[in-house]
């Protein structure tokens, strides 16, 4: 089994840290559902961290639904509790491509580092075939079917502005299976404040079914900074059969 990299886990926030040990206790049922978690106090002085480092952890738990709190305490989420009243129209924050409930064992992801297309240069602060960073990521079916392609071209400012992405520059550390799982919080710990603008719609002519009669959908999602600027630009071509689509956004 291949070392960690060292380089790579010093760039590593604190709070991600935490709340991936944390994690691992959920998983592995060290911590039971239902049961109480230690005392913001006490994960401080476990982990060697400040407490605001131990909310920061705790929040993004609670937002992939791993614990829940109330005036009692932080505890680990049972999922027996009754499922709180959706609204008509839920906000959500989004995941990218790749997100927290996606079946490792059935996704490929790569990154490069190559032009964008010519009519998003303009929008991602590119000169024409300027490169930039590029990541592609399919989900597979049980036999082997793509149910979903997704590929994404970052902004300059994305590269400048996001630490985690700009150790990505001109292909260096460029791996296969990356995990840009965490990307919208990264963001936001940049001190961004994000709004996605996402548009779905279905492919022109003939080839608007998938594999098996399913049909198919696109959906063109911008994500852009406080100032306007564009992020990320992801285009997601997926099997509306096979795969679902949840309108999520950011208010």
């Amino acid at each position: 089994m291949a070392e960690p990299d060292s380089e790579a886990v010093a760039d590593v926030p604190l709070y991600l840290r935490v709340a991936a040990a944390l994690r691992e206790d959920l998983a592995q049922r060290r911590i039971s559902p239902g049961s109480r978690l230690p005392s913001e106090r006490t994960l401080s002085q476990r982990y060697h961290v400040n407490r605001q480092t131990v909310r920061s952890a705790l929040r993004l738990l609670r937002d992939e639904r791993l614990v829940v709190t109330d005036r009692r305490g932080t505890f680990a989420a049972d999922g027996t509790g009754p499922e709180p009243a959706a609204p008509a129209l839920t906000a959500r924050r989004p995941t990218f491509p790749g997100g927290p409930q996606a079946a490792e064992a059935l996704v490929r992801a790569s990154l490069t580092w190559e032009p964008a297309p010519t009519p998003l240069a303009p929008r991602l602060l590119l000169a024409p075939g300027e490169p930039t960073l590029v990541h592609r990521h399919t989900v597979l079916g049980p036999h082997g079917a793509a149910l979903q392609r997704a590929v994404s071209w970052f902004s300059r400012p994305a590269l400048d502005e996001i630490p985690q992405l700009s150790r990505y520059r001109r292909g260096r550390d460029c791996r296969q299976q990356p995990d840009l799982r965490l990307l919208y919080h990264w963001m936001h710990q940049a001190g961004l404040r994000i709004t996605h603008r996402e548009s779905v719609g279905v492919p022109p002519g003939p080839a608007t079914t998938a594999a098996g009669g399913a049909a198919r959908l696109l959906v063109h999602r911008v994500v852009s900074d406080q100032h306007g600027h564009a992020l990320e630009i992801t285009d997601i071509d997926f099997s509306a059969q096979s795969a679902a689509w949840t309108y999520e956004f950011s208010a």
